[in-house]
């Protein structure tokens, strides 16, 4: 998976297309992301503990990743990701439109 925990993404469909958020997880099993403020849903939470409230909360749910575009460093554009090998041998993620360094 290309698109890794903070990392700064467009969404490309859905009911929050065009929103733009951080990824705070990523879950690689399922080729899904949890994009703050994102897919927003209402869950009804029981308290755990003396201390914890109950009630009905907001939480992000996941994303697949195919439905969300990392944006490019240099532009703030939607673009797709590439991979190259520097001169020590570090495997670096590129953008693919204007070609600049992802992971810096």
């Amino acid at each position: 998976m290309k698109i890794r925990k903070g990392d700064k993404v467009r969404v490309l469909t859905g009911k929050d297309e065009g929103k733009e958020g951080k990824v705070s997880r990523a879950i690689p099993a399922d080729d899904k992301v949890i994009v703050d403020g994102v897919n927003i849903a209402k869950r009804h939470q029981k308290p755990t503990s003396a201390t914890d409230q109950g009630g009905i909360i907001d939480k992000a749910m996941p994303l697949h990743v195919s439905n969300v575009a990392i944006l490019s460093p240099s532009d703030g554009k939607p673009t797709r990701i590439g991979y190259r090998f520097t001169e020590t041998g570090d495997k670096v993620r590129i953008c693919k439109r204007t070609g600049v360094d992802i992971d810096g």
